[in-house]
């Protein structure tokens, strides 16, 4: 097995070249490069797009279990001070997915010179920040060849210390729209209001009648949350605005609401176009389906890993988080949990710093619950 400083030594080697998604070129080439150099006996590999498929081939399979690592980074510029910070300005592996990466080839590794009766099938998936890589995956010829019967996936979890897992069966992850709106109006000069027809009142008043979808058209016992994150409109104090550009995301516990949030979201914006005369585009952009985890395999998994020393389970709530793992968990039986790695600044920030002790702590645990399953 791969030993905790080459598994150091990776994870800072992915950190340097984060890539966004379907431009993972570099951390493809490196990736293919690792695996290249490992027993290719009972290997086969194939490429997707930017991803990469690793199968390790049993001796006698009926099965194939999936363990899938997203690979893409995110646009934002690294504050860490890491000696090993990004050498691509304005990209960070902010998410953790230079982590899940290096898990899935400390695992790779061993399963290439320790396979087991039922093969082992390493996902390694791009574009999961967006525009969205597991869906187009899934549907995939490549894919589709080697389609395992049960899948699992990880994230790094910064509020949890090293050793920590946590899951639950059921929802664990919401449904996730991001939400682009363009309007567009009639601009003039500020002292001539009512010949010209504002975007950034439009804006204004659509942003506001958001507020009432969440409390008026959801259910109090479901959860919605609809987040509008930036609004772009006009170029100078004395000039009404043509155009106003709002960005946002939507998060729903289920489905059902996320229709119905989208539905109600609609007819305001209908509104807003007659009210105002103007005209709107709108663009939901990536939409991920929620992270379902299978009762009865999270339960196995659960009660394997309170077996481990290393170890503490934590049987956590659902969280209003995004995943597109939750398209693989639709079409195949499996689970997710998440990774304790002990950061003070969270996911997504300019300042991540997971603990490095964390990348052992999954390699052991994943290692012994995948031998335990493929040679049963």
């Amino acid at each position: 097995m791969i030993d905790f400083s080459e598994l150091v030594t990776v994870r800072r080697h992915l950190h340097q070249i984060p890539e966004l998604g379907f431009e993972e070129f570099k951390t493809q080439q490196f990736l293919l490069d690792y695996i290249s150099k490992l027993p290719q006996e009972h290997l086969a590999i194939k490429t997707w797009k930017t991803g990469i498929l690793v199968k390790v081939n049993g001796s006698d399979p009926e099965k194939t279990f999936g363990y899938r690592a997203d690979i893409d980074g995110l646009p934002i510029e690294e504050e860490t001070g890491y000696e090993f910070s990004s050498n691509h300005k304005g990209k960070m592996h902010a998410c953790g997915h230079d982590f899940h990466m290096t898990i899935a080839l400390g695992l790779v590794t061993h399963f290439s010179k320790n396979p087991g009766k039922e093969n082992v099938l390493f996902i390694f998936q791009p574009a999961e920040e967006g525009p969205g890589g597991a869906l187009p995956m899934l549907e995939s010829e490549e894919f589709n060849e080697w389609r395992p019967d049960v899948i699992v996936g990880l994230h790094i979890a910064p509020e949890y210390p090293v050793g920590t897992i946590a899951t639950k069966e059921g929802l664990l992850f919401a449904n996730t729209s991001e939400l682009f709106i363009d309007l567009k109006g009639r601009g003039g000069h500020a002292a001539y209001p009512h010949q010209a027809n504002d975007m950034v009142v439009a804006a204004s008043h659509f942003v506001t009648q958001l507020q009432s979808i969440v409390s008026r058209n959801v259910d109090p016992l479901d959860s919605a949350v609809i987040t509008v994150g930036k609004i772009e409109g006009g170029t100078k104090q004395n000039i009404i605005a043509e155009t106003a550009r709002i960005e946002g995301t939507i998060r729903t516990l289920s489905s059902v609401s996320m229709n119905k949030v989208k539905k109600r979201l609609e007819a305001i914006l209908d509104g807003v176009k007659t009210g105002f005369e103007c005209e709107a585009a709108l663009d939901y952009g990536a939409n991920y389906y929620q992270v379902f985890n299978d009762s009865a395999l999270t339960k196995e998994f659960m009660e394997f890993a309170e077996m481990q020393p290393e170890v503490s389970i934590v049987n956590c709530k659902e969280a209003m988080t995004g995943e597109d793992f939750g398209y693989f968990l639709k079409e195949i039986p499996g689970f997710m949990f998440w990774l304790g790695v002990h950061s003070k600044s969270g996911l997504h920030s300019s300042r991540l710093m997971p603990d490095e002790n964390a990348l052992q702590t999954a390699v052991n645990l994943l290692k012994n619950y995948f031998t335990w399953k493929i040679n049963e």
